[in-house]
């Protein structure tokens, strides 16, 4: 079977092996420096590309970090995409604590690269739009789901699914961001029981 390289000439091939190089050496920048330190210079000599490369694949650091993080996210898209088909309350309960239990325990896993994204959220205009489109492709998913509960005569149908959905996001992006930065007392097991049971509590029957 051909793969989708095969079919790159050999200048495009080096091209994304090159832009693959610079990313990589990115990460490990940004993870040695921080954000706001980090400098096109540093990934450069890091990359070992001449000083121009980098400008030809990224017109920034902001961009090369976005890049970065949406492959990060993707990790976190694979959890919100799971299969949500309940058949009870019960089941919904056991579905949504693992969604959650998955979804937070990546971010502590991912917890310097996670750090850096928190960051640069504060620091780039660009980047912080970036996570506001993530966030809401997260919210999208999840008001899927809550929709399906409500066909299936599961959740309450006097609730707004995307309203719902929103706010079930930014329970859980709070509690990620105090783990990542342990900046709460409360155990991850702890997080997970108490998000789980009001959320399922107050949406379904």
């Amino acid at each position: 079977m051909t793969s989708s390289t095969d079919t790159l000439t050999a200048r495009q091939q080096q091209a994304l092996k090159t832009r693959q190089k610079l990313l990589h050496a990115g990460k490990e920048t940004f993870l040695e420096y921080g954000f706001q330190k980090a400098t096109i210079s540093h990934i450069i000599k890091k990359a070992k590309t001449g000083y121009g490369t980098a400008y030809v694949y990224f017109k920034n650091k902001d961009e090369l970090f976005m890049i970065i993080m949406e492959d990060l996210m993707n990790e976190f898209y694979q959890v919100a995409e799971m299969p949500f088909t309940p058949a009870s309350k019960e089941e919904a309960l056991e579905q949504i604590k693992k969604q959650v239990q998955l979804f937070l325990s990546l971010a502590i896993k991912e917890k310097e690269m996670m750090s850096i994204v928190k960051e640069a959220i504060g620091l780039s205009p660009e980047i912080e739009k970036a996570w506001y489109d993530i966030r809401e492709k997260f919210i999208s998913r999840i008001s899927l789901d809550i929709r399906y509960a409500q066909q299936n005569k599961l959740a309450r149908l006097n609730v707004d699914a995307q309203l719902v959905a929103r706010g079930w996001f930014f329970s859980n992006e709070m509690f990620m961001w105090e783990l990542v930065q342990n900046s709460t007392h409360y155990s991850l097991e702890e997080v997970i029981h108490n998000l789980t049971t009001i959320y399922a509590n107050g949406l379904y029957e």
